[in-house]
């Protein structure tokens, strides 16, 4: 049984738990693989894994004949890897029937993805949860000035507020490392009695991302990116405060550029943030925005092919044999304006031959040996740009 998460710290965190209700240590019969490491073992029947992991595993498996059952975790995510191996199993599905495919989430569009697999069954499992108080405290004006509290101020009075309900650990949702870095340490001087302030976020080691997992006493607050939000579950969790925002990577194929701007999430996002503080109890959820702002936003948040640099894209597609993106079975097509401007900085690179023969006829796109060195580099869309430039 081969079992996707989108991140690492998801990896290792569903392997451990896995392992643990089956009272096995992890690597046994329950192992995980992420990149620059592999615990598992030959004789496990359960491997945890990213899917950055499965889909390079395709390159020397075609048919995946290593797995019997797969599992696509957090489907909603819509990342590149996550679209790659959905089309990929689209098309390795009819050659593998005896092949099982669940795809998981918990605020997925079911019907669109039943769609895409052919009328596939939906089948809804409710977990356990406790109600959520749902509180709006938007960044109006308060004082007698008239001024707008900023984002820090709000989320101290957050606090404030939830301090005097509870002395129950706190789980705050912020856009990156950077905001996280600020409001620490507006909260260690702002001294809020008793409390542990411990960040979360992808870059830190492993070592820091576990003590979130490890018991206390006293009052935690969790400052947290939205790895937090469906990747793993922080336990203990009483209260939630949602500033509403994240860091969506969105291109532009008119000026070139990939961006990294904070936007409003998804109400979707916003939901999944809501359900962290009913795991063990009924929580509060406090929304640093208007209840009409969270109403008028996308149900979804878009995936991530259809606002990417589509350079990388095809050069990826092209080194892992998955032929022509045109052609990909995606679930949500790219723009045709984004796949031209990918081709165009490929062949500016040398990395693929141009497709127009000397009499304007489109012919095959073929990868060039510079293609095949740059798609050994650990190169983001970005990165394409800017060997483009140089």
């Amino acid at each position: 049984i081969g079992h996707t998460q989108p991140r690492r710290i998801a990896a290792r965190t569903v392997a451990a738990r896995v392992a643990e209700e089956l009272a096995t240590p992890v690597g046994a019969a329950v192992g995980y693989k992420v990149r620059f490491s592999d615990h598992t073992s030959a004789d496990a029947y359960i491997k945890v894994m990213t899917d950055g992991i499965l889909l390079a595993e395709t390159q020397h498996d075609r048919y995946l004949d290593h797995y019997d059952t797969l599992i696509i975790d957090e489907a909603h995510e819509r990342s590149l890897n996550i679209d790659f191996l959905l089309g990929y199993l689209k098309q390795l599905l009819p050659k593998r029937p005896d092949l099982k495919l669940i795809i998981t989430s918990a605020t997925i569009d079911p019907q669109r993805f039943a769609k895409h697999f052919d009328g596939a069954p939906v089948i809804e499992v409710s977990g356990r949860t406790y109600p959520v108080e749902m509180r709006y405290r938007p960044l109006l004006a308060e004082d007698e000035d008239g001024r707008d509290r900023d984002m820090q101020q709000a989320i101290l009075d957050a606090v404030d507020e939830l301090g005097r309900i509870d002395r129950g650990d706190i789980l705050i949702f912020l856009s990156g490392e950077r905001e996280i870095r600020a409001t620490a340490e507006a909260l260690r001087k702002h001294h809020p009695p008793h409390t542990e302030i411990l960040p979360l976020y992808a870059r830190l080691s492993a070592a820091e991302q576990n003590k979130v997992f490890q018991s206390h006493s006293g009052r935690r607050i969790v400052l947290a990116t939205n790895v937090a939000e469906t990747s793993l579950t922080v336990p203990g969790i009483r209260f939630v405060i949602d500033t509403g925002l994240a860091r969506i990577s969105r291109y532009s194929h008119r000026a070139k550029v990939q961006r990294l701007p904070v936007e409003p999430i998804s109400q979707a996002s916003a939901n999944q943030r809501a359900g962290r503080c009913g795991r063990v109890s009924a929580g509060i959820c406090v929304r640093l925005y208007a209840e009409e702002d969270y109403r008028n936003r996308p149900a979804f948040t878009a995936p991530e092919i259809q606002r990417s640099n589509l350079a990388a894209v095809i050069l990826q597609m092209e080194v892992l044999g998955l032929g022509e993106v045109e052609s990909f079975p995606f679930i949500d097509p790219p723009d045709p304006r984004l796949i031209k401007d990918g081709y165009q900085t490929l062949v500016e690179l040398g990395a693929v031959d141009d497709n127009l023969s000397p009499v304007g006829v489109v012919k095959a796109r073929r990868l060039l040996p510079v293609g095949r060195d740059l798609a050994k580099l650990p190169v983001e869309e970005a990165d394409l740009l800017m060997l483009k430039q140089t």
